[in-house]
């Protein structure tokens, strides 16, 4: 795998993002940490090109109709281990597939500059993402989220291996959502915030913190670009630590943990 273009990734393309409020960082004076998440704007600035559907099962099958609908000039792969599944979206939405397991396809391959990433399986892709890579830099470990987190987060649900979900929602959201940026779909009030911007501020104690921002792309459907993995991992890489890594849109995150060592780069042969 390879972040490929890195540098017209992250150079003029970036410092737009960032004149637009979509990310910065902030710093913990308490800890002398550093936070660094996706912050507001309604709508990608780049028009999609290319995307990787990871699953095809419910919730890629909506991605795979909504998305093709929206962008159809864009070019398509679907990635999924099971062939009924792919052999059901070949047979209604005429899209490319690939028989495999989603997180080792995304592992295993380059990540190309107009890539948008579509996670649909029920795992946290970024994260399995990252701790692959960085295994190429240096030791790295997964590890709980530490219980102060909980205290810092709405409603946080936390599971037996140390993930942790969080949501301003306490109902079952619409799978049609748009996502709006003043209102609640469901419950047509104001919305409490966006809490990627949230977690972007948050401050717990001698950890960095990693927001992936999952943008609104079709009614329902998420997504965020492979160049905000590459980012992620470049910011990672340069300052070893431990880090709170989280996917999130407005309504809905999920939250993992990890500790990365500077170590002896692995060369390929």
């Amino acid at each position: 795998m390879s972040c490929q273009n890195s540098t017209s990734l992250w150079g003029a393309e970036q410092l737009a993002m960032d004149s637009k409020g979509y990310s910065k960082s902030s710093t913990n004076e308490n800890s002398g940490l550093t936070a660094t998440g996706a912050q507001d704007s309604s709508v990608p600035l780049l028009q999609p090109q290319q995307f990787w559907i990871l699953g095809a099962g419910h919730f890629g099958r909506l991605a795979a109709k909504r998305l093709s609908r929206r962008f159809p000039e864009a070019s398509f792969l679907v990635i999924d281990n099971r062939p009924d599944r792919l052999e059901e979206i070949e047979g209604a939405y005429k899209l490319p597939v690939s028989l495999a397991d989603a997180t080792n396809f995304l592992n295993t391959n380059d990540l190309s500059e107009d890539l948008w990433i579509i996670p649909a399986v029920p795992v946290h892709i970024a994260f399995l993402w990252l701790l692959h890579q960085l295994q190429h830099s240096g030791p790295v470990h997964p590890m709980p989220v530490p219980d102060e987190v909980d205290a810092m987060i709405p409603n946080p649900y936390r599971v037996s291996s140390g993930t942790v979900y969080a949501s301003f929602a306490t109902f079952r959201c619409p799978d049609a959502c748009s996502e709006p940026d003043d209102l609640c779909t469901h419950t047509r009030r104001p919305r409490l915030g966006s809490l990627f911007e949230h977690l972007a501020r948050l401050q717990a104690r001698q950890y960095h913190m990693e927001v992936i921002r999952s943008w609104q792309l079709a009614p329902g459907v998420g997504g965020y670009r492979a160049a905000q993995l590459c980012a992620s991992l470049e910011r990672i890489t340069q300052q070893p630590g431990k880090y709170l890594i989280a996917t999130s849109c407005r309504c809905h995150a999920v939250i993992d943990t990890l500790l990365f060592h500077e170590g002896r780069r692995t060369v390929s042969a």
